[in-house]
């Protein structure tokens, strides 16, 4: 099979005259998300009330959309669930490998994670005791800071700021090697390359699903468990629905069996029938064609960018074997840049303390919107329309 991107673009309600470069941070509405939650809360809501749990399928929504997203990740079925935040999900992953690795306490990560996931893990420490560290390191000097020492290595496949693509298999073998658990956050990576994490041997692995799989504002996330451990990790987190059997109201906390322990509390069901929708569209793609057109639109900005913005300094590995589906590029008036450039119609987004960031999404990214957005950033920085007093306002979402 192979993709056509023009007509997955048609499955977007995409506003007139906005380019939208930010679905990294938030994917767009899909046509079909609409109906499908109208229908979940009229005909199912509404019309079954709380038998919806039994007679609509809610209760095996997670794991049944985990079985879908599976499929974009190389997972297995029966290794994925849905539920909760990304930073339940690392808090989940990271206590389950510290209790498999007893005789260790150093949670090891990279300057570049995202802030939450070290937060998570700053805290598992604390809560364990003075003996649990997270240490960190530079991106680049994470494969020489694994050791015996080390219990779980945490890292973001690829970087929220830069966009710098980790080698998942490399550095999983690297900590098996030593001893050490890996967990992959996929939050950049899961609906934006090919990931396998079977083949890159994870031993958990957690993302959400609002960015490249479009299931909304605050859309659940997922977390994987590698098959070699699912019935033996124990969820510190243990909420009445990863109970063995939670409607025998038991005081006692049983884990339920394989991935279904992973589960902690009530399934949002409004927002997982908006990902089940999202991810209908994912049935008719191929992620080797979405790779492939990712780099062929990603080489075509930063080129254009370069031939037009001498100012702007790429932050993005310039090799795509090296870098997710993003392009960022560093100025020292990044978010005034930014507000300038959404005025003007084209929506990428800004991270502290200088980086402008522009996600491609072959879904609905088409050649035009790179043109027209290498042009008008173009305008901006040759005119500097950006130095304007209104665009230097921060906003509270940046």
């Amino acid at each position: 099979m192979t993709t056509d991107f023009a007509a997955t673009r048609t499955l977007f309600d995409l506003p007139e005259g906005v380019i939208y470069l930010d679905g990294n941070s938030l994917g767009p509405l899909p046509c079909a998300t609409a109906q499908r939650v109208q229908d979940c809360v009229t005909k199912e809501w509404g019309q079954m009330l709380i038998t919806g749990w039994n007679k609509a399928g809610w209760m095996e929504m997670p794991t049944r959309l985990g079985t879908r997203i599976g499929r974009l990740i190389g997972a297995a079925p029966g290794t994925v669930t849905l539920g909760d935040t990304l930073s339940i999900k690392v808090y989940q992953a990271l206590a389950s490998c510290l209790e498999m690795n007893p005789d260790r306490r150093v949670i090891l990560s990279d300057t570049g994670n995202f802030p939450s996931d070290l937060y998570m893990a700053e805290g598992l420490c604390r809560t364990l005791g003075p003996d649990y560290q997270l240490r960190t390191v530079s991106p680049e000097d994470v494969a020489g800071a694994i050791d015996e020492t080390v219990a779980v290595l945490m890292l973001t496949e690829v970087d929220y700021r830069t966009g710098r693509r980790h080698d998942m298999a490399a550095l999983t073998a690297k900590a098996h090697a030593a001893g050490a658990l890996a967990v992959w956050d996929l939050a950049h990576s899961a609906g934006a390359l090919p990931v396998d994490v079977t083949g890159g041997d994870a031993d958990f692995a957690v993302g959400c699903t609002y960015k490249y799989l479009n299931s909304g504002p605050g859309g659940p996330a997922f977390i994987y468990v590698a098959p070699r451990h699912i019935d033996r990790a124990r969820p510190a987190l243990s909420g009445w629905l990863g109970h063995e059997a939670p409607f025998a109201f038991d005081s006692d906390y049983r884990p339920g069996a394989g991935i279904e322990r992973m589960r902690v509390g009530t399934p949002p069901v409004l927002q997982l029938a908006a990902l089940d929708a999202s991810l209908d569209i994912w049935d008719r793609v191929e992620m080797a064609d979405i790779r492939a057109r990712s780099t062929q639109l990603t080489q075509a900005f930063i080129k254009g960018v370069e031939a037009t913005c001498p100012d702007l300094i790429l932050a993005t590995p310039r090799d795509p074997e090296r870098r997710g589906s993003q392009v960022s590029f560093r100025h020292p008036e990044g978010y005034a840049i930014m507000q300038a450039l959404i005025a003007h119609g084209v929506i990428g987004d800004f991270r502290a303390p200088d980086i402008l960031r522009f996600g491609f999404t072959p879904l609905y990214t088409s050649d035009a919107d790179v043109e027209g957005a290498v042009k008008i950033l173009g305008t901006i920085m040759a005119e500097r329309l950006w130095d304007r007093p209104e665009y230097k306002v921060r906003a509270r979402v940046t």
